[in-house]
């Protein structure tokens, strides 16, 4: 991966990042007036509905070439990639934001989004754990960091902001699984997956949220507005994170998004008139100085590439994709399904598709 495809995808990520953090202070307003199952339901709804148009243009484009694998607008059939996206819908569109509106409702927004910070090291410790990524020197320090800083708000707001803080730890872990989940899906475009996830989840959580609630008052004002945060919040930001995580992997990924409280802060305190306290600052300092030890790390050795089938976005000058069209500059970015021969080299890598390697030896 060059240095500019890694640039191109921090800045993915980082107006993901954008998108999500001003969703949690308006969140908090729209819980006066709609209960948490209602509002994470019309959240991922409004994603799927911004991102329908670009699938079913896709699978336009794409009749007269049928993928393998895939049933109708990119579903993918095929059971690794199936169960992935399965995860992703679970974790990360019906459990995540469940925790983190009911935890919103107990906790400052303010300290809510600097919470959320916690997802960067639940990303990490999972990383490490089950999805064979690599974390370094730096990328560890950093992930203390954000833990310290997580501890501090949780501690400041008392017994509500402890149990807050423990369902946004819960979101966290939620959003964790999701990140790998959805990092590990080929052969599906972001677009594809996140819409899939908001279908799904949105209509899970509208259906328990409708059923639960015995006197919903329906107002089109209210409900059109959180379509609208859910279109752009979690459905643009969604497939941005989507496209980030790929290219760089899931934990740099993740520690690049975790600038998004900056912008939930700023909402909370200027728009909800939330107090910003000696606390907050010093937690938001460590946060800050744990973004930027991310960027000190480095990681390159020997490592080998077995012949691979998938499709994915890329560029023919990363030293991965090497195969011809004719016609198109090195650095055009595409998507079609390709195949990769056996390879073998050293270079510098972040965890991205290619690189989910054992480091045992």
């Amino acid at each position: 991966m060059t240095t500019n495809q890694r640039g191109f995808g921090a800045l993915l990520a980082l107006c993901s990042a954008v998108l999500f953090g001003i969703s949690t202070p308006i969140a908090k307003r729209l819980l006066d007036s709609l209960p948490p199952f209602t509002l994470a339901g019309l959240f991922y709804l409004g994603a799927a509905l911004l991102l329908l148009p670009t699938v079913l243009r896709q699978a336009k484009l794409q009749s007269d070439k049928p993928r393998p694998n895939h049933g109708p607008l990119g579903l993918p059939t095929d059971p690794k990639n199936a169960a992935y996206l399965a995860g992703a819908i679970l974790f990360g569109g019906v459990l995540g934001p469940l925790a983190l509106l009911f935890g919103l409702r107990l906790a400052l927004a303010s300290s809510v989004s600097m919470l959320l910070n916690l997802e960067t090291v639940a990303t990490a410790i999972l990383g490490v754990l089950l999805f064979r990524e690599h974390l370094g020197r730096w990328t560890i320090i950093a992930n203390l960091g954000v833990l310290a800083a997580g501890v501090m708000l949780s501690v400041e707001g008392g017994t509500p902001g402890l149990i807050g803080g423990l369902l946004v730890a819960l979101a966290a872990i939620s959003w964790g699984f999701d990140n790998h989940f959805t990092a590990l899906i080929d052969g599906i475009r972001p677009a594809e997956s996140t819409f899939w996830k908001g279908l799904v989840a949105g209509s899970v959580n509208l259906t328990i949220g409708l059923s639960t609630t015995e006197e919903l008052v329906f107002s089109a004002p209210v409900w059109l507005g959180a379509l609208a945060v859910g279109a752009l919040s979690y459905g643009a930001s969604i497939t941005l994170y989507i496209t980030s995580a790929q290219k760089l992997g899931a934990v740099r990924a993740q520690m690049i998004f975790a600038a998004a409280p900056i912008f939930g802060v700023l909402g909370s305190v200027f728009w909800l008139g939330e107090p910003f306290t000696l606390i907050q600052g010093c937690a938001a300092i460590l946060i800050a100085g744990s973004i930027a030890a991310l960027f000190f790390d480095k990681h390159g050795h020997t490592h080998k590439h077995e012949a691979n089938r998938h499709t994915h976005e890329h560029t023919h000058n990363d030293g991965h994709h090497e195969h011809f069209h004719g016609g198109q500059s090195a650095g055009f970015r595409h998507v079609h399904e390709h195949v990769h021969e056996p390879q073998h080299h050293k270079h510098e890598h972040w965890p991205d598709l290619h690189h989910r390697h054992n480091h045992n030896s």
